[in-house]
């Protein structure tokens, strides 16, 4: 079979099955343009999901007769004037997505220059160019995208519904209006407006931070902690979600380099690393960064699609990012996201304002239901006669010390422990409630990451060393890792097969439950990549040896303690949440207590 060049109508349909791949892939593509056109407004408009009928109207400098058949051209481009691949400064340059979306559909590209007086209009349909021709056009630029993949039945049944290809779409524009923050987007459908975001004005960190709050709720903005750092000339800038504000997934990680928007590898394990010792490892934190490269040092021309990158110093990103990230959640302190204050209030509004027991418990004081003891005791003291206003009041009990002022204490005094677990302290708008144990493991851990970094952990050896029999694999595993373990003040070493000595362990720990210990330990270095940073994987051990040397639930503690423990919260980075991410206390305000009980 002899050799041959194909067609250009058909070069382009192939080049369209890696640009083109739904109507947010058209999306994206035009906006992108429309934006490195320097445009200040930018209209999408959807039929079907994009698949019918999608439109881009942009104010930007628009194009004149002779670049306006030039630019449906395939690798016809104004974004690279020095031929430089390396110091890429727009969205696009590669000069395809025109001509492989009119390979694939019928386009119609209308647009006006800034500084002429006529419009001018290309169609391209299945490849075939008509035009151009003068056309009524504002000054800008307006494409017209129909029955998209006519040319490529194939690849139309790969379509989704009309809805799933309008969120993918949405997802495109919400991508795009957070990097540029200064330009207005709308995505209507039909009459519909899915989408609206007017330009933000202003600084552009606080553009940015408009914009974020405009297309990830006002829950974000309101839990979320600014990210600025910089070194060696690359700049990261950003809001990062607490901890507590997470989710099942990375869907609402959103990075952006140089204002591109990308999903890559490095970057999102980055993310991972920074928030590896406050979050589970099935939980992911809601973001938006913003990563300053130069040009020179990064490459994005890696897939036509142009959402990944690679670094020239990939150490250096990773570095600035993990420090940035952990240096802004330890400046937050003791905050916890104020949504966890509002899940808690709302699952007590069901049951109060309902005002019915639940189903298939019997009412309280039914027949043939047991009362709770001592309740005969409570009741008989509640109904007894009320002491006489003129009566001396009696003496309080010799131990009990004056309360503290709760003014003074963001986290309030302690007023009581509840089921040996709970904390309720008063604070001078309403009431926090601590979880004893979550709380002190946090308090613990960022002790032992101190102790970590001024010097080593204070150790404490055990009277009889501790042999603990693992599986042959686990011992291995944990013996290999010993040095790190030191570091740490727990002292192991190998004890013939499936076994480890354990000879000191970190004073911090007190009486712990060393067999319990190390095999924990054995699990986690298990899901530990060996090529995690040294400083990573001490971090996973010390959360490992942090909820075993904290306090248990069920341990009653004295008021002393109870106090201490919220002061040190205050204290201690990080502290508005445990190791897996979960919420160390709940705030409630005294207006939202009220509203419960229909006081307001």
């Amino acid at each position: 079979m002899a050799l041959r060049l194909l067609p250009d109508t058909l070069v382009n349909r192939i080049a369209a099955g890696e640009v083109v791949e739904r109507p947010a892939s058209v999306v994206k593509e035009l906006v992108e343009n429309s934006l490195d056109a320097g445009a200040t407004r930018i209209d999408i408009r959807l039929d079907d999901g994009g698949a019918t009928f999608l439109s881009v109207t942009d104010d930007g400098r628009g194009l004149g007769r002779d670049d306006l058949a030039l630019a449906v051209r395939r690798h016809a481009t104004s974004k690279l004037p020095d031929d430089d691949l390396v110091r890429i400064a727009t969205l696009g340059f590669r000069g395809e997505a025109l001509p492989s979306i009119g390979a694939v559909a019928r386009l119609t590209l209308a647009s006006r220059a800034a500084d002429s007086g006529e419009g001018w209009e290309i169609d391209i349909e299945g490849g075939r160019v008509d035009g151009p021709r003068p056309a009524a056009q504002p000054p800008g630029t307006r494409a017209t995208v129909r029955d998209l993949f006519f040319a490529t039945p194939a690849r139309l049944k790969f379509l989704k519904t009309p809805q799933t290809e309008r969120g993918h779409a949405a997802e495109v524009v919400r991508r795009l209006a957070m990097a540029a923050p200064g330009v207005g987007f709308s995505l209507t459908e039909g009459e519909r407006d899915i989408l609206r975001y007017p330009p933000a004005g202003g600084d552009l960190f606080d553009a940015r931070a408009r914009r974020l709050a405009a297309v990830l709720g006002r829950d974000f903005a309101d839990n979320a902690v600014p990210v600025a750092a910089e070194r060696e000339g690359v700049r990261l800038d950003g809001l990062a979600g607490l901890p507590t504000l997470n989710r099942p997934n990375a869907a609402l990680q959103f990075l952006f380099v140089n204002d591109r928007p990308v999903r890559d590898r490095l970057l999102l394990g980055a993310v991972r690393g920074a928030y590896r010792d406050v979050l589970a490892g099935d939980r992911h934190p809601m973001l938006a960064l913003f990563l300053e490269v130069p040009p020179e040092a990064v490459d994005v021309n890696v897939h036509p699609a142009k959402t990944e990158v690679r670094f020239r110093d990939s150490g250096l990103v990773r570095g600035l990012i993990v420090g940035a990230l952990r240096q802004a959640l330890a400046a937050a302190g003791h905050r916890t996201s104020s949504h966890v204050s509002r899940a808690a209030l709302g699952a007590a509004r069901p049951a109060i304002e309902g005002g019915a027991e639940p189903v298939g418990r019997p009412p309280a004081g039914a027949p043939g239901t047991p009362s709770p003891p001592g309740l005969s005791d409570r009741a008989r003291a509640f109904q007894a006669p009320l002491r006489p206003l003129d009566a001396p009041p009696s003496a309080p009990p010799a131990a009990a010390a004056p309360p503290e002022s709760d003014d003074a204490y963001p986290l309030g005094v302690a007023r009581a422990q509840v089921h040996e677990t709970y904390i309720v302290a008063q604070t001078a708008t309403g009431l926090v409630i601590v979880d004893q144990h979550a709380a002190h493991e946090r308090l613990v851990q960022e002790r032992l990451r101190a102790d970590l970094e001024n010097g080593g952990v204070a150790r404490q050896g055990l009277l009889l060393p501790e042999v603990v029999e693992l599986d042959p694999a686990a011992a291995e595993r944990v013996a290999a890792r010993a040095g790190d373990l030191a570091r740490l003040g727990l002292a192991v070493e190998p004890f013939g097969p499936g076994a480890v000595l354990v000879r000191e362990v970190p004073a911090l720990l007190g009486d712990t439950d060393v067999k319990g210990l190390i095999r924990d330990l054995a699990d986690d270095l298990a899901e530990l990549d060996s090529a995690i940073s040294l400083e990573d994987r001490l971090g996973a051990v010390c959360a490992t040896l942090a909820c075993h040397g904290s306090v248990r639930a069920g341990r009653r503690l004295n008021e002393a303690e109870m106090n201490a423990l919220l002061r040190q919260m205050e204290a201690t980075p990080r502290a508005g949440q445990c190791s897996h991410g979960r919420p160390t206390y709940v705030e409630l305000r005294l207006s939202d207590i009220e509203r419960l009980f229909g006081r307001r």
